[in-house]
C-alpha cells in the first residue's frame, strides 16, 4: 500500500533533486483518480470557487467550503499528503483566529497541512501555526486571495523591486518554519533564484522549470470546463469536457427517439406473477392482456 509522503520526505525529494508532483482535486472521485495515478501531494485549493462553485473569484469561499471539499478528497486519498487552503479573511486576523480556522481544516477537514497566501506580512501567523503543530505551505507571488490588489491576474516579479520582495517573503516564510512555498505567476528566473536560496521545496504554478515541483488544477489537464479558457502555463493532457459533452448529447438523443432503454436495460418479471397481476386464465385471454406484451417484450 501507498505510504503517503510526510514534510520530511519532502524535504529530502529536494535535497535528493526529485521532482515533486502536485495537483489540485474537490472532491472523492478526482481524489481517488489523482492517487491512482500516483500523485505526491493533493491540493484541495480555494480555486474550487472558481472551478466547481462558479465564482469568477476565491474570494467568496467560505471555511466550510473548504472543510467540505477538504473531507471529500481526504476520503478518496486516504494514502496521499493533503494540502487544504484557508480561505480570504480567516487569517490575518490574529494568531488566535488563524489558529482555530486552520485546526478545523485538519481536525474535520482531514488535511495534513494547510496553505496560506502571502509574504513577511503573515509569518508570525505561520509560526503560531508550526507551533501549534499545524504544518503550513506558503504562496507568494500571484496570491488569487488579493486579485483585487494585484490589479488582476498578472505575472509577478518583472520589476526589480517586486522580485527584492518576493525573495524577502520567500525567506521569511521558510524562517517562520513552513515546509514549502507555491510560487505562482512568477518569472522564471526569479522563480529559479528563490528556489536555490531555500532548503524548503518550491511548488511552481506558472514560475517555470526551476521550481522543486509543479502544481496544476485538476480540471486544467484534462480541459473539463466549459467554455475551456487556454492558459499558457498549462499543459492539458486529455479533452474530457468535450468527451462529457458529446456524451451527454447522446444520452439526449437516445431518449428523444426512444433507442433509449431497450430491452436490455429493462427487468423482466416471471409470467406467474404477471398473470397474478394482470389476470386472465386462457391463453386467448393472456394474447388480449398485458401478459402477452411482456411475454413479447422477452420477459420470460
Amino acid at each position: 500500500m501507498k505510504q503517503p509522503l510526510t514534510i520530511t520526505k519532502l524535504k529530502k525529494m529536494k535535497q535528493s533533486g526529485e521532482p515533486i508532483s502536485v495537483l489540485t482535486a474537490y472532491d472523492y472521485p478526482s481524489a481517488k483518480l489523482a492517487e491512482e495515478a500516483g500523485i505526491d501531494v493533493i491540493l484541495v485549493g480555494d480555486s474550487l470557487g472558481n472551478v466547481v462553485l462558479g465564482y469568477d473569484t476565491t474570494i467568496p469561499v467560505t471555511l466550510n467550503d473548504m472543510v467540505y471539499h477538504s473531507r471529500a478528497v481526504a476520503r478518496g486519498a486516504a494514502n496521499t499528503f493533503i494540502v487544504t487552503d484557508l480561505p480570504f479573511m480567516t487569517y490575518r486576523l490574529g494568531q488566535e483566529t488563524t489558529l482555530r480556522n486552520a485546526a478545523r481544516l485538519l481536525q474535520e477537514g482531514y488535511a495534513h497541512a494547510v496553505k496560506l497566501e502571502g509574504g513577511a506580512e503573515i509569518a508570525g501567523e505561520v509560526a503560531a501555526c508550526v507551533r501549534a503543530g499545524i504544518p503550513v505551505m506558503g504562496h507568494i507571488g500571484l496570491t488569487p486571495q488579493s486579485v483585487h490588489q494585484l490589479g488582476g491576474y498578472k505575472v509577478q516579479g518583472k520589476l526589480e523591486q517586486e522580485a527584492k520582495k518576493l525573495i524577502e517573503d520567500a525567506k521569511a516564510l521558510e524562517e517562520a518554519g513552513a515546509f514549502a512555498i507555491v510560487l505562482e505567476l512568477v518569472t522564471e528566473p526569479l522563480a529559479e533564484a528563490i528556489s536555490s536560496q531555500l532548503s524548503i521545496p518550491t511548488i511552481g504554478i506558472g514560475a517555470g522549470r526551476g521550481c522543486d515541483g509543479q502544481v496544476l488544477v485538476y480540471h486544467d489537464i484534462l480541459q473539463y470546463a466549459s467554455p475551456y479558457r487556454e492558459k499558457r502555463f498549462v499543459k492539458t493532457y486529455a479533452d474530457i469536457g468535450t468527451t462529457v459533452r458529446t456524451a451527454i448529447g447522446a444520452y439526449v438523443s437516445d431518449v428523444k427517439s426512444r433507442a433509449f432503454p431497450q430491452e436490455e436495460h429493462a427487468f423482466p418479471m416471471e409470467q406467474e406473477v404477471i398473470r397474478q397481476l394482470y389476470g386472465g386464465n386462457s391463453a386467448e385471454e393472456g394474447r388480449n392482456s398485458p401478459l402477452e406484451s411482456e411475454k413479447e417484450a422477452g420477459f420470460q
